[in-house]
């Protein structure tokens, strides 16, 4: 019995050579020896060049058109040409615009004001005369109405870079909201100071460095006021001459 089992075993391990080869023809599994698996013909082209030096597709130089290389290698110094010229032509327009002096002072021309208020005010109306060339007039104005007070605004910039204004109307003078008390901003008094012969009452706002002179005439106040010392404003004050009516 044992020894028949024996060679069953033995006739199913041992084959010839021709049976050997019979069956690697017709098994469908691969022989080759086991290991990693190999890539796929599209990975090992990704990978880089074939063993045969050949470059994979989408990379490598690109080549292009002699026209189309002149333009692009043409742009850069075609768009530098074009600033430059740009740069050129907004130069030249600076240098031929005229420029606006900071430290200009604009004036005005107040002797139409002043012959309007001659011809029309119901006093006679003081005016600067003589005063030197660097007190530059810069602002003028009338006020009033019909049957009503009128008045005359006319400032100056002064020769130590203050203001100085000259308000003279027949509107009444006193009271908390009368002429005097605006044109001074409500200053205090501030004691006298006589130019020319006349006596002009001093005010002084210390919070807005107004200083004042202040006369009253008949029909008439004059105020003198603004940042300059009182010595500018004395020149200004003393400045002042009664300006007759035109017989026409």
């Amino acid at each position: 019995m044992s020894e028949s089992r024996e060679t069953a075993v033995t006739n199913d391990l041992v084959t010839s050579p021709e049976d050997a080869r019979a069956a690697a023809q017709e098994s469908p599994v691969s022989t080759a020896a086991p290991g990693p698996a190999t890539a796929s013909g599209a990975d090992a082209a990704s990978e880089g060049p074939g063993r045969d030096g050949a470059t994979p597709a989408g990379e490598g130089p690109i080549v292009v058109s002699p026209s189309v290389y002149r333009r692009l290698m043409s742009g850069f110094p075609g768009f530098a040409m074009a600033m430059l010229s740009c740069l050129v032509i907004v130069g030249f327009v600076l240098l031929v615009t005229p420029r606006r002096n900071p430290n200009a002072t604009p004036q005005v021309d107040y002797h139409g004001d002043l012959n309007g208020l001659v011809a029309t005010a119901p006093f006679t109306v003081q005016a600067p005369q003589g005063l030197g060339p660097k007190w530059y007039p810069t602002s003028s104005r009338l006020t009033g109405r019909a049957n009503g007070p009128v008045g005359w605004h006319l400032g100056f910039y002064t020769p130590d870079k203050q203001y100085a204004a000259l308000e003279q109307s027949n509107e009444r003078p006193d009271g908390s909201a009368g002429f005097v008390a605006r044109m001074t901003s409500q200053g205090r008094p501030d004691g006298s100071l006589q130019v020319a012969g006349a006596s002009w009452d001093r005010t002084f706002r210390k919070d807005k460095h107004q200083r004042s002179l202040v006369r009253r005439l008949p029909g008439l106040t004059l105020v003198v006021t603004g940042t300059a010392s009182y010595e500018e404003l004395a020149t200004l004050a003393g400045s002042l001459r009664p300006q007759p009516k035109s017989h026409s």
